[in-house]
């Protein structure tokens, strides 16, 4: 375990801080913290950063109720900067959003960014809009009955292709069932953090099982 007094801190006497969403992995914000707002995060166990254009520290979440609880607090191999895993209250970026990182700089024509929320976010605006030839916007206009029937025989195949031990098949039919489960998600108000947070609660439960079992 490193300590405090092994981190090189600039010469204004602060170390920047990459704030991590413990459930999403999203980088939430960069801040920086000098040797008092890090003792307070670390005794605490909530974020506190120095501001260098008020020069003061401040708590997250004081004044909007966004806390951040520390999960853990990670130092480089030249122990000059902090990654810090929370869990979150609300949103991290001042302008109600998620993170602070918003606002797209570039994007390769070649490789492309996948995640849960991203197709998440995608289907939500399906939803919204509607669009025309769009087999998500079909589920969405025939309604429940159809999404859970969708469901029900995705879960069948890969329960099939699972049985007949065909590993390619079986991702294949996997990621029909996520897709149609996701759908199934968006129609119910279900986000994939509630899902997230559900299976992270049960890691805990499990971890403590396996004490208890070696105990």
């Amino acid at each position: 375990m490193v300590s405090i007094h092994d981190l090189k801190f600039d010469e204004k006497g602060l170390i920047p801080a990459v704030i991590v969403d413990s459930v999403s992995k999203k980088v939430l914000t960069v801040a920086y913290m000098n040797r008092e707002s890090l003792e307070i995060s670390i005794r605490r166990g909530l974020t506190c950063f120095y501001s260098r254009s008020r020069q003061k520290l401040w708590l997250k979440g004081e004044t909007s109720g966004n806390y951040q609880h520390i999960v853990s607090i990670t130092t480089d191999c030249d122990k000059d900067a902090l990654t810090i895993v929370v869990k979150k209250d609300g949103p991290a970026c001042h302008t109600g959003r998620d993170s602070c990182f918003h606002h797209p700089v570039y994007e390769s024509d070649v490789y492309h960014e996948f995640s849960m929320d991203g197709l998440y976010e995608l289907m939500e605006d399906r939803k919204q809009k509607m669009p025309e030839g769009s087999y998500t916007t079909y589920l969405f206009q025939k309604g429940i009955d159809k999404i859970l029937k969708k469901v029900g025989e995705e879960s069948a195949e890969v329960i099939i292709a699972g049985k007949s031990g065909d590993k390619k098949d079986t991702i294949y039919e996997l990621a029909d069932l996520a897709y149609h489960a996701m759908v199934l998600m968006v129609e119910m108000g279900i986000s994939v953090d509630d899902v997230r947070n559900e299976l992270a609660s049960r890691h805990i439960i499990d971890h403590k099982v396996k004490q208890e079992k070696m105990t």
